[in-house]
C-alpha cells in the first residue's frame, strides 16, 4: 500500500483518470467559517498529453483575468507543473453547476480575445513565451469535449 501523501493531487491514481474533466479536488475550511473549494480543470490526459507553455502560459493570464468577470468569489486559478491542467479556488459557493458555468463562459471569453492580458515585461515575469493562438487552441478543444467534464474516472 502506497503511503498517503499530504497533496490530494499526489494520492490521485492518474492513470485511472479520463481528462478532460472537472474534479472537486478538496475543501478547506477556515478559521472565521469561509470554505474554499480548490477544483482540478483537467484539460490534458496524465503522461499522455500537455499543454504547450506559450499557450498555457496565455491561457492562465486569460483565465485568470475573464474568469472574475463571471464569479467574485475566485482566490486562484493556476497552472498545473505537469502542463496538464490548473487548480481553481473559490470561496464560500459549493455549487458544481456555477464552476462548470464559470469554466465554460471563461473559456469562450478566450475564443473572443484578441490579445492577452498583461502580456509585457511590466506585468509578466516572461512575456516572451505567449501564444493567443495556442491558448484558443487549448480552450477550443477544452470547450469541444464539456460533455466529458463530469465524468472523472475511465
Amino acid at each position: 500500500m502506497t503511503k498517503k501523501m499530504n497533496v490530494e493531487s499526489f494520492n490521485l491514481d492518474h492513470t485511472k483518470v479520463k481528462a478532460p474533466y472537472i474534479r472537486l479536488a478538496g475543501t478547506t475550511e477556515g478559521a472565521k467559517g469561509d470554505t474554499i473549494y480548490k477544483y482540478d480543470l483537467r484539460f490534458c490526459q496524465p503522461n499522455k498529453d500537455h499543454m504547450n507553455m506559450p499557450g498555457l502560459h496565455s491561457l492562465e493570464h486569460m483565465m485568470a483575468e475573464f474568469s472574475r468577470d463571471h464569479h467574485s468569489q475566485i482566490v486562484d486559478i493556476s497552472p498545473m507543473g505537469c502542463q496538464t491542467g490548473f487548480y481553481l479556488s473559490i470561496i464560500n459557493d459549493e455549487s458544481y453547476d456555477n464552476v462548470i458555468e464559470l469554466v465554460e463562459k471563461t473559456l469562450n471569453d478566450v475564443l473572443k480575445a484578441t490579445e492577452v492580458p498583461a502580456c509585457n515585461e511590466v506585468q509578466c515575469g516572461w512575456a516572451a513565451s505567449h501564444s493567443l493562438e495556442g491558448a484558443k487552441d487549448i480552450a477550443k478543444e477544452m470547450l469541444n469535449k464539456k460533455n466529458e467534464w463530469r465524468e472523472i474516472f475511465a
